[in-house]
């Protein structure tokens, strides 16, 4: 078996071969795109065994060298560094390192969706870019309108709101230009975001987890699709807890002796899908800032919201975190064993909760 560690770059990139013994084969770098790097791997002598680390075109070489190698392995960046750290670095002390601990079997693998997977994931992630854009898109017509003095309506976004926008006569021709321009930039990603929708809600319906998800209070299309999407296969956690982690829910911690500090979330994993969560709420509801619909609709949410806030105003922000860990670890759930969600209220004991 030979063992490849390949560091992979957009126009160069460096490989290195052990053999089952360990002893260097080959050191070599490639001049050229990853194309140009599998023509070279593929005339290394199989059995072979690949790793590299996840960049944005892993999915694609993966694809690729499955096709040339017995076994691919893809390494997870942060926790490559955690485990290999060296005050030397370069492309061929990595591609070394990668073929060591390919060898070692110790290389923290990431999970490779499906190519189908994958696309989904870049079609939400597509979503909500666009989204972000119409939102500073229509701050910035309301920040136009107020340095002017204007005074907006409330449905300002409706078709009658932006009837009366498009019809506002300003003293400035800049001024209209610069708000003639923005409607119509707001028009067109309008069109395209239904346009997204519309392919994203027919692949939901083909997807039983989308729907599956759905059942839960607060839970629209938009979440239960990046949840199924990020989650895809829910087998591949070791456990219900290490859901939270992947999507970065879990707190950061210190801990020494007797004392263990517990800080913000890690914020690791797809953010999409933790905004997704955040924005599962109605506006400025029961004077919680950021109250999830799920809290105000489903009694067995609010009552786990409500036993981690102890009726604290500084404690709201860490109940609704701690919510969002809830839900996506109930989500995962859902998804392994196929239940919809249960709508009793929540009388079980703290130690149930925290299994859930």
């Amino acid at each position: 078996m030979n063992y490849v560690g390949l560091d992979v770059h957009a126009r160069q990139s460096t490989f290195h071969i052990l053999d089952e013994n360990g002893k260097k084969v080959a050191t070599r770098a490639v001049h050229g795109t990853e194309r140009t790097v599998i023509k070279e791997l593929a005339k290394i002598k199989r059995p072979m065994s690949i790793c590299y680390e996840a960049s944005c075109s892993y999915g694609f070489l993966h694809d690729q060298l499955c096709a040339i190698a017995d076994h691919v392995v893809v390494a997870h960046p942060s926790k490559l560094r955690a485990i290999f750290s060296s005050k030397r670095k370069n492309d061929r002390v990595d591609a070394a390192m990668l073929a060591k601990l390919l060898m070692l079997d110790m290389v923290p693998a990431v999970h490779v969706p499906c190519p189908d997977v994958r696309a989904w994931r870049r079609m939400i992630t597509h979503r909500r870019s666009m989204v972000d854009d119409r939102t500073a898109i229509k701050n910035a017509l309301r920040a136009l309108l107020r340095t002017l003095g204007v005074e907006a309506p409330r449905s300002l976004w409706s078709k009658k709101g932006l009837a009366w926008l498009a019809g506002l006569e300003f003293d400035n021709t800049l001024d209209a230009i610069q708000r003639d321009e923005m409607v119509e930039r707001l028009g067109t990603l309008q069109r395209a975001i239904r346009r997204v929708e519309d392919e994203l809600n027919k692949t939901g319906r083909a997807h039983p987890g989308v729907a599956l998800l759905m059942t839960i209070p607060g839970v629209g299309p938009r979440t239960a699709e990046a949840a199924v999407a990020y989650i895809d296969d829910p087998r591949r956690f070791r456990n219900n807890k290490t859901v939270g982690a992947y999507f970065g829910l879990v707190p950061c911690q210190d801990a020494s002796a007797a004392k263990n500090r517990l800080g913000h979330i890690t914020a690791d994993g797809p953010a999409v899908v933790r905004r997704m969560l955040t924005e599962a709420r109605p506006p400025e509801a029961s004077g919680v800032r950021v109250a999830w619909q799920g809290i105000r609709r489903s009694p067995r949410i609010r009552a786990y919201y409500e036993r981690i806030a102890r009726g604290k105003d500084n404690r709201k922000k860490i109940a609704v975190v701690a919510t969002m860990h809830y839900l996506i670890r109930v989500m995962h759930a859902m998804l392994l064993n196929g239940e919809q969600w249960r709508a009793e209220p929540a009388r079980r004991s703290h130690a149930a909760d925290r299994a859930a």
